[in-house]
């Protein structure tokens, strides 16, 4: 087995962190502002969304554009190294339609699933008063 080319092993870690790839899908659109992509993106937090594209910016796959006409408004564009991504991107989103089973239940703000919801009857309260009083003590 040979060694791991340390440019694979960077390029990968860039464009496999949480939520980068779905930045990066978006913005192959075209600009996009910071919320028309928090918008876009299920259950990222305006922390993160930050941080990704703020790593971006340093790779030079997002650049950031500042639009001084009031009100101040900040756009995102993948630079040309952010749109060579294309076919990789396509790439793996075939590969996802093929291996990837859709998620079981939509995840909740914080990342995990839904609680199921309650069958249908009356409160447990109501089913526990509705018993005789000699029943509930037993």
């Amino acid at each position: 087995m040979s060694a791991l080319c340390p440019r694979f092993h960077k390029a990968i870690e860039l464009i496999g962190g949480r939520w980068t790839g779905a930045v990066v899908r978006l913005l192959m659109s075209g600009r996009a502002r910071f919320a028309e992509l928090r918008d876009a993106i299920p259950d990222i937090s305006d922390r993160m969304l930050s941080e990704r594209l703020r790593i971006l910016e340093l790779e030079s796959v997002v650049s950031r554009h500042v639009l001084p006409d009031p009100p101040v408004r900040v756009e995102y564009e993948l630079t040309q190294k952010g749109r060579e991504l294309q076919k990789s991107l396509d790439a793996i989103g075939a590969w996802a339609e093929r291996w990837i089973e859709p998620p079981a239940a939509p995840a909740t703000r914080h990342g995990r699933p839904a609680r199921p919801a309650r069958p249908a009857g009356p409160p447990r309260q109501a089913q526990a008063s509705a018993r005789p009083r000699a029943a509930r003590r037993a």
